[in-house]
């Protein structure tokens, strides 16, 4: 949405040429493009390469042209994404509809990055040195229970952002996790779901963790209360049960009048939405198990990722490219879905992360004056660990009606010994790539025929380690800020949760 004409993105030229390519790339077959030009793998990829880890990212295998792609370039220039993201790094409200800046970026900067006009990175520093302490505790065996004994299982109450990240990293990185301590997330309303949890620890070495950024969500209080009272009920005393409770929250005064302890109470900012907020204290389940040194790196990580998405020319900018795949799919082809298939099980969350924050965030039919907008915006988003998916759903991708474009992604290099499984891994990874793009048909038997043709992303990390999986999330927060700028939504706010 131009905010100065009041016209759409879909008014302009660029749109229009966009729609006419579209047409004539319709008829052509990935087969073709590959055969036409020897050179396509190479010049469509990108990589950012740092010192603590890298990612590769092969767009080759995608139905565009040089003639798409480089329409898809004028588009972001049109809607002026560049502009948008200086917005951004300055800390200036763009989430107008309630009329905040969107911090994010700020939490991870270290004063000298593209967040530091902002100026916040003090005040994070701040917010990160009383997280930090109350995790040397933990894992000291400082912090301790009503009994006297030392906490050791972390029960963490919370659900949509305040559950999704921590979730997604603490599996992606528990090859790093503190020997002694345990993480469990209850993230429903669902009285067998705590049930269940509350069975597997010990009520005397359970740190409750209530992350809740208005600290009023129901299914996040309900749960806290029943786990306060099964608490309560193992604690000699009354009261004691305060000293099993943490809360993470931008309503202070809301967790402390539910009895947790001033010095119990970690900040959230109110610039920080639930879907980007991993960075802020809403991390801290990670942060204890694997402990600051390591989530250290991962800040380290988006912020690489920040600079790049900051100085880096968008035809080789890689959150500005995967944010234009994704427009050209939704408004040029028709695609109403993405698929997001992790090739490790360590990522096996990250569908269900990369799913709210997607559709949560530009999941919009009005732009941000409000006013219906004439065209698609943001895909369904879906997947599951790409080994199972291949039993499961990929039936569909190579044979089924619709166009599913996807999302391949694998660590090149596993924190365990070797083993066959990873050359299993990688070569499904590969294979499956392959067979979308160019298919075969099998003799000519139509039911066996898988025609091909179909798009995707090979997403490459070096290794999966808290720097690369920082790269890689703010990578998907950067891609969804350029596709909003491009339709004109508001990615920060999201009243049909509300």
């Amino acid at each position: 949405m131009n905010e100065t004409s009041g016209k759409t993105i879909d008014e302009s030229a660029v749109w229009k040429k966009l729609q006419a390519c579209a047409e004539r790339t319709r008829e052509l077959h990935l087969r073709e493009l590959f055969a036409i030009d020897p050179q396509r793998a190479k010049k469509f990829s990108c990589e950012l390469a740092c010192e603590h880890g890298g990612l590769f990212l092969d767009y080759s295998k995608n139905r565009i042209t040089d003639e798409a792609f480089g329409l898809l370039i004028e588009l972001a220039r049109e809607a002026d994404v560049a502009a948008w993201r200086e917005r951004l790094f300055r800390g200036e409200p763009l989430n107008e509809s309630e009329g905040r800046a969107a911090l994010h970026p700020a939490l991870r900067d270290d004063g000298a990055g593209p967040a530091a006009a902002a100026g916040y990175s003090d005040r994070a520093a701040t917010s990160r040195a009383r997280m930090y302490a109350v995790c040397a505790a933990l894992s000291a065996g400082r912090r301790r229970g009503a009994s006297g004994k030392p906490l050791r299982d972390l029960v963490c109450i919370g659900i949509g952002g305040s559950h999704l990240g921590p979730a997604l990293a603490c599996r992606a990185l528990a090859h790093l996790a503190h020997e002694d301590l345990r993480v469990f997330f209850v993230p429903g309303a669902d009285a067998q779901q705590l049930s269940r949890t509350l069975s597997a620890v010990d009520p005397e070495r359970t740190l409750v963790v209530v992350t809740s950024k208005s600290f009023t969500t129901q299914e996040t209080l309900v749960n806290a209360r029943l786990a306060k009272d099964w608490i309560a009920r193992h604690c000699a005393r009354e009261g004691a049960w305060q000293s099993h409770f943490l809360a993470i929250t931008a309503n202070p005064d809301a967790a402390m009048q539910f009895g947790v302890a001033a010095d119990d109470v970690l900040e959230v900012w109110e610039g920080i939405g639930g879907r980007f907020s991993l960075w802020s204290s809403v991390g801290f389940p990670l942060a204890a198990l694997i402990g600051p040194e390591h989530f250290d790196g991962l800040l380290a990580g988006a912020r690489a990722m920040d600079a790049h998405f900051a100085e880096a020319p968008p035809e080789a900018n890689l959150p500005t490219i995967l944010g234009l795949l994704d427009v050209w799919y939704v408004n040029f082809f028709g695609a109403a879905s993405r698929a997001v298939l992790p090739y490790d099980d360590a990522l096996g969350l990250l569908p269900e992360h990369l799913q709210q924050l997607e559709m949560e965030s530009n999941g919009k039919s009005v732009g941000r004056d409000g006013r219906a907008l004439p065209y698609a915006t943001a895909p369904v988003v879906w997947g599951k660990s790409g080994i199972e998916g291949q039993h499961a759903f990929f039936q569909q991708l190579h044979q089924g009606g619709g166009l599913v474009p996807a999302d391949f992604i694998i660590a090149a290099r596993k924190p365990h010994p070797a083993s066959p499984c990873d050359d299993m891994l990688r070569d499904n990874f590969l294979a499956q790539t392959r067979a979308l793009a160019f298919g075969d048909n099998d003799e000519g038997d139509p039911r066996r025929a898988n025609p091909g043709n179909r798009p995707s992303n090979a997403l490459v990390l070096d290794a999966l380690s808290p720097f690369t999986l920082g790269l890689l999330l703010a990578l998907y927060e950067h891609k969804v800020f350029v596709e909003a700028a491009i339709w004109g939504v508001n990615p920060f706010d999201q009243w049909g949760v509300e």
